[in-house]
């Protein structure tokens, strides 16, 4: 049951007391899609990227950042004149390297358009339910639309508001049924994009109208059995794999990598698994991060492994194609994408899901 609290109301971003009161209707309505978080139904509504029946399985820290509820989307058409949200944050923004917009915002679009972010205040706390208008007093016309979910908090989108007499459509279908599921580090999680619509795997989706999945774990995208084990839960249209840079050495790489993909192949035998080498980092300029260039040819040396012993739904992708050194203003901090970084992602590896997906 949704327990409705008073509402704190922000001048700039709230109904105003002559507009009509909207229906408030929870994320769960008929036709009203919550997309990117495969066990939602499961969890009993909760925005979690992991099922919680396994959290007991995953190391605490991997469960912690299961939380946030980064890929997650809500889509469905309607001429509503209205759009707006009741949403909770838990914690204020709190990250060195990505401000409110990019850790805690909730992103608007209209079909491939961005109309606008909601976001907490400084101070918020776990007890405050915040409303969020969008747009009001726009022309009646059926819009696509679709909320992008926070990528580093664990926000709650409690109702969403619509004109009384609102139609609501479903979304349109994506272009394959099934989604591409993302597992990774930091950097597939969403940082440090500068708002939710902004990660790659957004950004990709919205090129080649694709649903998927974030299943990246700052710091901790280490390539665990028991992640593993939930990753292949998923029927995925595709897997991408992200993850290297969590392992603190290419020794710890070399004993994962592998049985990874050898725990997707047992469940997915002819899904395609796209394995990423890690992009570049500013210090390899200097000298520093040997242990990149080391998990690349760790990473190369499994891939062609297993094709010449006939895994032919396996490809690699080089990150330094994606996001190489003479891409470095693609970096926020030396490590993570920004927006531009993000957008060179994405058009990389666009060019190679069109291709393995036969889109």
């Amino acid at each position: 049951m949704v327990r409705i609290l008073p509402v704190f109301f922000v001048a700039a971003a709230s109904l105003s007391a002559q507009a009509a009161e909207p229906q408030w209707l929870p994320v769960t309505a008929p036709k009203i899609a919550v997309a990117g978080l495969p066990w939602f139904a499961e969890n009993h509504g909760e925005f979690w990227r992991l099922p919680e029946r396994s959290k007991g399985d995953f190391p605490k820290p991997v469960w912690s950042l299961a939380l946030d509820s980064s890929g997650g989307r809500i889509r469905f058409r309607t001429d509503s004149s209205t759009l707006a949200l009741r949403l909770e944050w838990p914690h204020p923004p709190n990250m060195r390297n990505m401000h409110y917009f990019g850790q805690s915002g909730v992103d608007l679009y209209i079909g491939n358009t961005y109309w606008g972010t909601a976001i907490p205040d400084k101070d918020a706390a776990p007890t405050k339910v915040y409303e969020h208008v969008y747009f009001k007093d726009q022309p009646r016309a059926m819009r696509d639309i679709t909320i992008y979910l926070a990528l580093y908090s664990p926000v709650k989108v409690l109702q969403i508001g619509l004109d009384q007499d609102a139609a609501i459509q479903p979304a349109r279908p994506f272009a394959r049924s099934r989604p591409v599921v993302i597992y990774g580090t930091s950097i597939t999680q969403g940082g440090c994009a500068s708002r939710p619509g902004m990660s790659y795997q957004a950004i990709l989706g919205r090129r080649l109208n694709l649903d998927y999945v974030n299943l990246g774990f700052s710091g901790n995208g280490k390539g665990e059995a028991a992640v593993a084990r939930a990753v292949a839960e998923l029927d995925a249209a595709a897997f991408v794999l992200d993850f290297a840079q969590n392992n603190r050495t290419v020794e710890s790489l070399a004993q994962v990598y592998d049985p990874f993909i050898g725990i997707l192949r047992a469940r997915h035998p002819n899904t395609p698994i796209v394995c990423i080498t890690p992009i570049y980092a500013a210090e390899e300029a200097t000298g520093g991060r040997p242990a990149n260039e080391q998990m690349r040819t760790l990473i190369r040396g499994v891939v062609s492994h297993r094709i010449a012993a006939g895994d032919a739904h396996l490809q690699l992708v080089e990150g330094t194609d994606l996001l190489g050194p003479t891409r470095a203003d693609g970096l926020v901090d030396g490590t993570h994408p920004n927006d531009l970084g993000f957008q060179w992602m994405a058009e990389g590896l666009a060019q190679r899901l069109h291709k393995v997906l036969g889109l």
